[in-house]
């Protein structure tokens, strides 16, 4: 079986004023298809870098990166915008929806910029609305809808190209206990279709959600096991925040 990802010796280092602060430090991973891997650890170990680095967002200082079979490190940034428009969905934190568009055209939008026929993208966000509960707020524009919802759109809009690869950085950092219980319920939905998922987060809490977590510490992978930590469903009815 062919990795959806695979890093060898992957490094990130940045230049602050002069500075060499590493980022990612020697980190191999192989992470086969139909995953739901989510990666924790303190402030600043490198969680998000790493998935940046995944996604294309960023360009490691060496090291390889395979995505489902491809090297993808030495692409272009044309190259990597057409994977991400076709093999990997990205869902942030922050939703970064459309605020003029529905939640339908919020959805349907990257099909339409990757060149779908109109009639197969429109078929794709109808069932992807479907799927998260979303079809009665397919008119609604997103500063109508709460954030959980908000994120089920963002979450929606990432699949709507039906990736290979997910890539959530903190999907519920912005959200009070209970939506991101709703949120982590979504994803593991997907997952347990067969959506390969990589998840960053904070919180043990939703960290259960997955199959296996890999822990970071100073850039470096210190643990790779099943995750550990109550399960979202246990604190859905808790107040507070997640951040």
């Amino acid at each position: 079986m062919v990795p959806i990802v695979e890093t060898r010796t992957l490094r990130k280092v940045y230049d602050t004023g002069g500075t060499a602060v590493v980022a990612v430090d020697d980190v191999s991973v192989v992470i086969q298809p139909g995953e739901f891997v989510a990666i924790m650890g303190p402030s600043g170990c490198g969680k998000s870098s790493l998935l940046h680095l995944l996604g294309g967002l960023d360009r490691p200082t060496s090291g390889e990166i395979d995505i489902d079979g491809e090297r993808v490190d030495q692409l272009s940034e044309t190259e990597w915008a057409q994977r991400r428009r076709t093999k990997i969905g990205y869902v942030f934190q922050f939703f970064n929806l459309i605020p003029n568009f529905s939640v339908a055209d919020n959805v349907e939008l990257p099909a339409r910029v990757a060149g779908v026929p109109r009639t197969e993208a429109r078929r794709r966000r109808e069932a992807l609305l479907a799927q998260l509960g979303l079809s009665q707020l397919a008119n609604a524009m997103p500063s109508r809808i709460s954030g959980g919802q908000q994120q089920r759109v963002a979450i929606g809009r990432a699949l709507v190209n039906e990736p290979a690869l997910l890539l959530a950085d903190e999907p519920t950092g912005n959200l009070d206990t209970k939506m991101a219980a709703e949120v982590v319920e979504v994803l593991r939905q997907r997952n347990v279709a067969g959506q390969t998922i990589v998840m960053v987060t904070h919180d043990p809490a939703v960290a259960a959600a997955a199959s296996r977590c890999l822990s970071l510490r100073d850039g470096r992978v210190v643990r790779d096991a099943p995750p550990e930590g109550v399960k979202v469903a246990a604190v859905a009815g808790n107040s507070g925040r997640n951040g």
